[in-house]
């Protein structure tokens, strides 16, 4: 990567670090991520609505590859000691999208000055954090025929500026269950005239091991309990009314779909024994997001060709990526680029993105192209 480049593309990666945007409100975030690849190059910028893409064309019958960047943040206060530290209290740039969308930006400036003989998209996506974002842009695969899609994400834990990659699912599906259960309120005194949620509560958190059994299961399956809640602060009355949050997640979708299906089956017969009327909600879908193998490699032989530093994953994450979403409709692949052990993790206070990953994701995307 160019030194200029690099520069150029640091400069704009603390910037958009000062000005953080949480999911589906990336209105500035948009505009200035614009505003420089118009300024700095010459490629065709596509506008549609909440996301963009921008464009390097290098005629028909060529390969069409397109890489994608996040650039929402998170509702974390910045707590560290940055000059270029958040502006706004309650949200910060804690996973590293505005360096992700910052090295997107460095690469376009690279392949505008190089011209490869390839079509090159370059996809920038709001709203990963709830899972919303990368499904609003799927229609750019097939407007552009895209015939491979890749990206990366930084991670802590791992050996600074090293690719690593997997075949397969690389991250979880889930998504937030929310089960609510209502029944009739009664004096504290007789509980027995009113129908009191809180059993039925309990029952469904007391089977959670048993739904989850890993013998019946493929890959990994687990069940979280975020948050239970019944009844109000009255102490004169029996709870009527109750709400449990859960995060359910799986290796595979169609073990997180019979997961979802085993939690309603059995809360449904639950509230049906003790007179409850129940519905459910959805919050936060994540799809499974599974490597390709034949662009997997791609990366592989990109990483030795560029000469970075690779390993392989050991195992999937447990956590979710909505990349997924595009890695159902084309070939595509999605690795990380450590932040070294020691770095603070993604999602804490003490997170801040390294700025030479900036160099590395670029050098990677270059080589890419000419696998």
């Amino acid at each position: 990567m160019k030194k200029e480049n690099y520069e150029l593309a640091v400069g704009l990666r603390r910037e958009l670090h000062q000005h953080p945007e949480l999911s589906n409100e990336e209105t500035w975030t948009k505009r200035r991520l614009i505003k420089f690849l118009k300024v700095h190059t010459s490629l065709e910028i596509i506008d549609r609505g909440s996301w963009f893409f921008a464009a390097h064309r290098a005629g028909k019958n060529r390969r069409n590859i397109a890489f994608r960047a996040d650039f929402d943040a998170l509702p974390i206060d910045e707590t560290i000691d940055l000059s270029w530290g958040s502006k706004f209290p309650g949200k910060a740039h804690k996973c590293g999208h505005d360096g992700h969308s910052a090295t997107l930006a460095g690469f376009a400036l690279e392949v505008d000055q190089q011209k490869p003989d390839v079509n090159v998209f370059f996809l920038f996506q709001p709203a990963e954090e709830t899972g919303d974002g990368a499904i609003q842009c799927v229609s750019l695969i097939e407007d552009e025929q895209v015939d491979e899609f890749y990206a990366y994400h930084n991670m802590s834990g791992f050996p600074f500026q090293a690719v690593g990659i997997l075949d397969g699912t690389m991250f979880c599906a889930s998504k937030g269950l929310t089960i609510h259960l209502d029944g009739l309120p009664a004096h504290a005194s007789q509980p027995e005239d009113g129908i009191n949620p809180v059993f039925a509560l309990a029952s469904i958190v007391h089977a959670i091991p048993q739904l989850i059994n890993p013998a019946d299961y493929q890959g990994l399956v687990l069940c979280t309990v975020v948050q239970i809640q019944a009844g109000e602060k009255a102490f004169g009355i029996s709870a009527s009314n109750g709400v449990l949050r859960l995060t359910i997640r799986a290796l595979y979708e169609y073990e997180l779909e019979r997961v979802q299906k085993k939690l309603e089956q059995y809360s449904a017969a639950l509230a049906d024994e003790h007179g409850l009327r129940i519905r459910f909600e959805y919050n936060d879908e994540f799809p499974e997001t599974a490597n390709d193998k034949e662009t997997a490699d791609k990366v592989r032989a990109a990483v030795k060709s560029a000469g970075l530093k690779d390993f392989e994953m050991k195992e999937a994450f447990r956590g979710s990526e909505d990349f997924g979403h595009l890695a159902k409709l084309t070939k595509a692949a999605y690795c990380i680029i450590g932040n070294g052990e020691d770095h603070p993790h993604i999602h804490t206070a003490e997170y801040d993105f390294r700025d030479e990953l900036i160099e590395s994701g670029t050098d990677l995307f270059l080589a890419i192209l000419e696998q």
